[in-house]
């Protein structure tokens, strides 16, 4: 490890091979935990290249547990976090609403590392078991058309980076990570991101890739569309800004879709959302993420057709009964 963060401080970077093998010997605790924090710390202050998130994907995806659901068309709404900017559960609700809209989830999530209340933290607090049971994940998806996939129960290598993470307490290239390594390897991936530079990185991967894309980031600094401002999407249509005015929303306020300060708050919100109780600003926010994650699968379709698509799953309890069906399903 010695030579590896010299390697670094001297701003040379790894090529593909080199990374995989890094990463394998970390989650295999072949280094301590003070290097590895160092190794972390470094990609904080320095960029990731194409490559060396290529070589961190490969060894993440050899090292999981495999995971065939045997669905035509997943898709996965994940987000990289790490943005600083503390919303409510955006991507876990937009995927239940999609769930509902009729299309099969698989939902890649985790604890809050760097913001206070992960997709994990969330869905534990409702009630939900983590499984990696292959049995009870593929009925969940036949029967609420989502499944759950906590992320450390499928990465067990990761085990020897986690309380490093969470000591940290900032985004590390392991947040870059995450929607790059869902188990259960979708079709179709919205992923979000919380700069332009890994957008354009996530672009160059997906388009070497069969997976049918869409990369979003709010030019404010979002890993999701926040209607707070315009957004950029890259897809296999191309890169552009989408204004919200132009779809019709008007620009809200941060505080609006802030989450709580707790799990018990964030549950809170979440369970409103989905009882058809939130806030405007807070339903828009989830739909707009929905029907970005719907027009991903189904490329013809319009955002407007897609957004009215999410809004009769979120208004007619559809995602509502996708989540009591999916907790039933845990609880058997």
């Amino acid at each position: 490890m010695k030579a590896i963060l010299n390697h670094l401080f001297e701003h040379k970077t790894f090529t593909r091979e080199q990374s995989k093998e890094i990463l394998t010997d970390i989650a295999q605790g072949k280094y301590n935990p003070s290097q590895m924090a160092a190794f972390m710390t470094a990609y904080c202050m320095r960029s990731i290249t194409v490559t060396e998130l290529e070589g961190f994907r490969d060894a993440m995806l050899e090292l999981c547990l495999p995971l065939n659901l045997e669905a035509d068309s997943l898709i996965d709404l994940c987000g990289t976090g790490g943005d600083g900017k503390d919303t409510f559960n955006i991507s876990t609700l937009a995927s239940f609403v999609v769930a509902g809209a009729g299309y099969k989830v698989a939902k890649h999530g985790n604890y809050g590392v760097s913001s206070g209340c992960g997709s994990s933290n969330v869905m534990e607090h409702l009630g939900y078991r983590f499984t990696d049971d292959i049995d009870r994940l593929k009925r969940s998806v036949d029967r609420a058309n989502i499944c759950f996939l906590h992320a450390p129960l499928f990465h067990p290598a990761m085990k020897t980076v986690a309380p490093i993470r969470r000591e940290l307490g900032v985004k590390t290239f392991f947040n870059m990570l995450g929607p790059l390594v869902n188990p259960a390897k979708p079709q179709n991936q919205l992923a979000g991101v919380f700069n332009l530079e890994l957008a354009r990185v996530y672009a160059y991967l997906y388009q070497k890739s069969e997976v049918n894309y869409t990369i979003v980031h709010a030019l404010d600094g979002y890993d999701e569309v926040s209607l707070t401002g315009d957004f950029k999407t890259f897809s296999a249509d191309g890169e552009r800004i989408n204004s919200i005015e132009a779809l019709g929303f008007t620009p809200l306020n941060e505080s609006e879709i802030t989450g709580g300060e707790t799990v018990d708050e964030s549950a809170a919100i979440f369970t409103k959302v989905l009882n058809g109780e939130g806030a405007d600003a807070q339903n828009n926010v989830v739909l707009c993420n929905a029907a970005l994650a719907i027009k991903t699968i189904t490329p013809g379709k319009t955002f407007a057709d897609s957004y009215y698509e999410a809004e009769r799953s979120l208004t007619g309890k559809k995602a509502q009964q996708s989540f009591k069906i999916l907790l039933e399903v845990s609880a058997a």
